[in-house]
């Protein structure tokens, strides 16, 4: 009894002792757990309360920047090209394209009876002289009625010497009585009608002859033969077609067609410059004259540049012209700086405080050097030449002073 009281009350006094451990582990627990949570705390409330101290700084170091001078600020800008265009001397250049031509193209053809060619002299693209045969028409037939009246030229010349003979004769036995003055008068008759008969004989030879020369072809000015009709043994008469087609002089032209607006600006003797297809070689020539009639359905109207003659220019060749049709002094611009909106083009100037602002401007003729502004500048203002687009009216910005190439 006593034995097994004592046995149960010390495994009591085990059992005791191990939930007292627990107890103790677990009091730790929380107090860690605490400990740990209030670090937490005040690790918050310590970053909580420097945080807006320390953004304050920088705050005041901007602000102190700002207060000296704008230095940090100017870093900030907007760099942007600008130029003073000045005023330059601008010619108006209207550009068009036409046909090359002969100026005055002269087609010859058969001025006499005509006949069978017997030889052709020229070609295409030789230079002749004026009255220089071009091809020989058959005579044969013709040169015998020549020779056949010079002939009757000989007979009516004799007979004239005969009368005058007889005349000269009388005249002296009138003196002696032996004739009258009758027969002075008949044969003084005689004489002159031998004299008509070879002045008649004399024209129809002249006449022969001058037919004769006309079976020629020639040329009827000094000039460049164009285009060849006709070869040897070719039968032709006065009803034929042009033979030949010679342009007089060697001069050509281009046959430019222009909108009306633009022939209302160019006068004639305007300078320009042509350029045929197929060659970088450019032609100075003159506008002689500008088409007094409009097309009704296309609006336009030709003008014709006189060219010199040159073997490079080939009548009904392409070529491209520029006309000068005057000239004016304004402002010159790149493309680059001209702005377009609803309101219609414009640019950015910078004024005294490098602030863009908006200015309206009218263009004029655009080229290769740039674009003429007719209206809204004087050429001595800041112009924005780059990043027009990007900017604002009364946006401050850095400007970078350039100078335009011409």
């Amino acid at each position: 009894m006593n034995y097994e009281a004592r046995m149960f009350g010390g495994e009591e006094r085990l059992a005791l002792a191990g939930e007292g451990e627990k107890r103790s582990r677990r009091k730790w627990w929380i107090i860690a757990g605490v400990i740990a949570l209030v670090v937490i705390v005040a690790a918050y409330f310590a970053f909580a309360s420097g945080g807006p101290a320390d953004k304050a700084e920088p705050a005041k170091a901007g602000a102190a920047g700002a207060a000296k001078g704008g230095q940090g600020g100017d870093r900030q800008l907007p760099t942007v090209t600008v130029a003073i265009p000045g005023r330059s001397d601008i010619a108006s250049v209207i550009s068009g394209t036409g046909s090359l031509a002969a100026r005055r193209e002269m087609p010859v053809g058969v001025a006499g009876e005509g006949g069978m060619v017997t030889r052709v002299l020229v070609e295409p693209g030789d230079w002749v002289n004026a009255g220089q045969v071009l091809a020989t028409v058959d005579r044969s037939v013709q040169s015998q009625t020549a020779q056949s009246q010079a002939a009757s030229i000989r007979v009516a010349q004799a007979d004239l010497n005969i009368a005058q003979a007889e005349l000269d004769r009388a005249q002296q036995l009138l003196a002696r009585g032996f004739v009258s003055k009758a027969d002075i008068d008949r044969k003084t008759a005689t004489r002159d009608a031998a004299a008509a008969r070879v002045r008649v004989a004399q024209s129809q030879l002249s006449e022969t002859q001058a037919r004769n020369r006309r079976l020629d072809i020639r040329s009827p000015a000094a000039g460049l033969v164009l285009t060849r009709a006709v070869e040897p043994g070719q039968i032709i008469s006065s009803g034929s077609s042009a033979l030949f087609r010679v342009a007089q002089g060697g001069q050509m032209e281009l046959r430019t067609q222009l909108s009306e607006a633009d022939l209302q600006r160019i006068p004639v003797g305007a300078r320009a410059e042509v350029t045929p297809v197929g060659t970088d070689r450019s032609f100075t020539g003159e506008v002689w004259q500008v088409s007094p009639v409009i097309d009704p359905q296309t609006r336009q109207g030709i003008a014709r540049v006189a060219l010199s003659f040159d073997r490079a220019l080939r009548p009904g060749g392409f070529a491209s012209a520029r006309i000068t049709a005057g000239g004016a002094v304004a402002p010159l611009l790149p493309q680059s700086a001209i702005q377009s909106d609803a309101k219609g083009n414009f640019v950015y100037i910078l004024n005294a405080k490098d602030e863009a602002e908006r200015r309206n401007v009218t263009t004029g003729d655009v080229s290769d050097i740039g674009v003429a502004i007719i209206s809204g500048l004087d050429g001595t203002e800041r112009v924005v030449l780059t990043a027009g687009a990007f900017l604002n009216p009364g946006q401050k910005v850095k400007p970078n002073l350039t100078t335009l190439k011409r």
